[in-house]
């Protein structure tokens, strides 16, 4: 049975001071009893501080990391997979919609970052997703195919990758699809992870929920076939939310 996962996403949130609070508070509240796995992915300037706090039972993962294979080099502004695991991590996102949209990463691109991360030892969260339009067009199954087809690398398993869906139009927006939708298109990722991986290690990958999950909603989703644990956004700036998230596991 897949073990569920609750991933927090803090985006550009965070200065020192507040990750210290928070991390804290969150750490505080976990433990190696829990019946789920947990993951926080703070902004990169307090990543290294984050994973430098006791937090047992907790992952700790980047938000993204370099595409180039070099683990240094003439590449300004990047941080590199290796780099990010010297910093403490141990997981890294790649491939998120706000990736996509505000930088044109292509799926070619999320899984070269896949690659890097599993080849230095990370292990990978790899976000998909359709836009409102796409969706509205009738294609949103065909859009999450194709890029779990063209991004997730033949060397990803159970153990070092993650699918996270998260339909564009509900990250943020308060709107969420129905049980329905979510079932649906988690099912149409798992066949398609079979044509990729092989049936035994499609059975055994999560996949994640992610798009306005909040504690008024997460048990519901949490219940749909396939739904492997959540990737939380907003909620996850706050411990309490946090929790309240990943309690609906139990």
């Amino acid at each position: 049975m897949r073990r569920k996962l609750i991933a927090g996403n803090w985006k550009m949130n965070g200065l020192k001071a507040q990750a210290k609070e928070l991390a804290s508070a969150i750490f505080a509240k976990a433990g190696a009893d829990m019946p789920f796995d947990m993951l926080v992915c703070p902004p990169m300037n307090v990543l290294g501080f984050v994973s430098e706090l006791p937090h047992a039972g907790v992952f700790v993962g980047a938000q993204d990391i370099a595409e180039t294979i070099k683990p240094n080099g003439a590449f300004t502004g990047d941080v590199s997979a290796e780099m990010v695991k010297d910093l403490g991590a141990t997981w890294t996102l790649v491939g998120h919609s706000e990736r996509r949209q505000y930088h044109g990463e292509t799926n070619a691109l999320v899984k070269q970052k896949a690659i890097n991360a599993i080849n230095t030892g990370l292990t990978v969260v790899i976000c998909i997703g359709e836009t409102l339009a796409e969706r509205e067009a009738g294609c949103a199954v065909d859009v999450v195919c194709r890029q779990t087809r063209e991004c997730v690398p033949d060397e990803a398993t159970a153990e070092n990758c993650v699918i996270a869906y998260e339909p564009v139009w509900a990250i943020g927006t308060g709107k969420v699809p129905t049980t329905q939708d979510v079932a649906e298109i988690h099912a149409a990722v798992r066949n398609e992870l079979v044509k990729v991986l092989g049936a035994e290690k499609a059975d055994q990958m999560r996949i994640l929920y992610g798009g306005s999950v909040k504690p008024e909603n997460a048990k519901e989703l949490l219940n749909v076939d396939n739904v492997d644990g959540a990737l939380i956004g907003g909620a996850s700036l706050k411990a309490d939310s946090f929790f309240a998230i990943a309690e609906a596991v139990r």
